[in-house]
């Protein structure tokens, strides 16, 4: 062996060697227990800097709703910011800035996130004031007219009015005939309106309790003072009554599904080819993960490659796993370039996928899509908010907080083999659904 290919297999090996260092670097230790009301905790003490994040995450979103009045999580998002027995109405975020935080929320169709980012002298503030959202929230008839508004506007800006913004409720709606899954998370507005005051705060009774929530702070923080706070804060808010989930089951799609919809903010078109896949929980979601990023992740991925670049036929292009608790949704779409048809896209891309479902992929492709999924896990652990999501995220939907030193372990032992017998068993023209997403001329009201 000559000293260059010698000198060459020394820094592969270093390398190799830094990046298992990395990684095993990145453990996240952390304790967690139940109160007797039924509240889950997470600690994460990280002293590396005097920051610590306090965060509640509801297992409750779009999917948890009776027919006539969906979207109601999303409303919940934006309502228990309104005020508190305690905190006055409008106050909540003048508080946190003032004392040198922030905050947010997020709903999906399954989950409902809250969180606070404090100097961690402020540890006690946060833990207040999400068990005052938790246990004295001040739902009023003012208040509801107030979101409702505020989720109106919201509409009209990230689905009504926004390119393409209708896309991903087509697609639900096209996947689903049975399942929750099937209406868009922001829900219907007219269920909205059409929703009283006793409505409201039934569902808050029902899903915002203790025993349908974990809590977990991270950071700067000192275990033993912090479970004193969390026992001072939480433990006397009453559990709720447990919670049943008995969603209807979907029949498999056995039949290409061809649906046309109309965007009156676009001009150019989109074309996607839908699949129903299983729940993110399952090995097979986690092996789509990464059909998807072979397909399209970064521009040397097969899709992109071929349809953008080298035969320019694409503006853009690209392949989503759209992972739910239930089911979830993998879709590949494509804008055309000029003249170019919808149906040629769909047969270019369809020659990708049937390539993944009949040959195994290069074992140069193989290496590469593992260094994607190491560096994703290195990073989603690289600051105390992503740790702090990805805690409550594992304990509460997936039932083992410990996937978030353990989860990339499931895409390490990923074989190419595996990629293939997964392609062949979601990803066929029978199993599709074609979704032309097409440009409609704006009516002036």
């Amino acid at each position: 062996m000559n000293s260059r290919s010698m000198k060459s297999k020394c820094f592969l090996l270093l390398l190799a060697f830094l990046t298992a260092l990395t990684v095993s670097a990145q453990e996240v230790v952390y304790e967690e227990y139940d109160l007797d009301n039924g509240l889950h905790v997470i600690l994460h003490q990280d002293n590396t800097a005097p920051v610590v994040t306090t965060s509640v995450m509801y297992h409750v979103g779009g999917k948890d709703r009776t027919e006539g009045r969906t979207g109601f999580a999303h409303f919940f998002e934006h309502l228990l910011f309104e005020g508190t027995k305690n905190i006055k109405k409008g106050k909540w975020f003048e508080i946190v800035s003032s004392n040198g935080g922030q905050n947010n929320a997020n709903t999906s169709q399954d989950r409902t996130y809250y969180y606070e980012v404090f100097p961690s002298n402020n540890l006690e503030l946060g833990l207040w004031m999400e068990s005052e959202r938790m246990l004295h929230p001040v739902i009023d008839q003012t208040g509801v007219d107030t979101q409702q508004e505020v989720v109106k506007e919201e509409k009209r800006l990230s689905y009504d009015n926004r390119p393409y913004g209708q896309l991903l409720p087509v697609l639900g709606k096209s996947l689903f005939k049975v399942h929750p899954y099937k209406d868009p998370n922001i829900g219907y507005m007219e269920d909205l309106d059409a929703a009283t005051l006793e409505d409201v705060i039934a569902y808050n009774k029902k899903y915002y309790v203790p025993n349908n929530a974990v809590l977990v702070v991270a950071g700067d923080i000192d275990v033993a003072k912090t479970k004193k706070m969390v026992s001072d804060y939480f433990s006397t808010i009453p559990r709720g009554e447990d919670i049943e989930r008995n969603f209807p089951k979907e029949t498999p799609i056995t039949e290409e599904v061809k649906v046309t919809a109309y965007d009156a903010n676009i001009q150019i078109p989109a074309v996607g080819v839908a699949y129903r896949i299983p729940g993110f929980k399952e090995r097979d979601a986690y092996i789509l993960d990464m059909v998807s990023t072979y397909l399209s992740d970064g521009k040397s991925s097969k899709l992109y490659k071929k349809i953008v670049d080298e035969q320019k036929q694409g503006l853009q292009v690209g392949a989503i796993n759209i992972g739910q608790e239930d089911y979830g949704m993998y879709l590949v779409y494509a804008l055309p370039v000029g003249q170019t048809s919808l149906d040629v896209l769909v047969t270019e891309m369809e020659e990708e996928i049937s390539k993944v479902r009949s040959e195994l992929i290069s074992e140069n492709d193989y290496q590469k899509l593992q260094n994607k999924f190491e560096n994703n896990y290195v990073n989603s652990n690289s600051s105390i908010e992503g740790i702090a999501n990805s805690l409550a995220r594992y304990y509460m939907l997936y039932g083992d907080t410990e996937l978030i030193n353990k989860d990339i372990e499931i895409y390490r032992s990923i074989t190419r083999e595996e990629i293939k017998a997964v392609a062949q068993k979601y990803l066929n023209p029978n199993q599709r659904v074609i979704i032309d997403y097409l440009p409609k001329e704006k009516i002036d009201n």
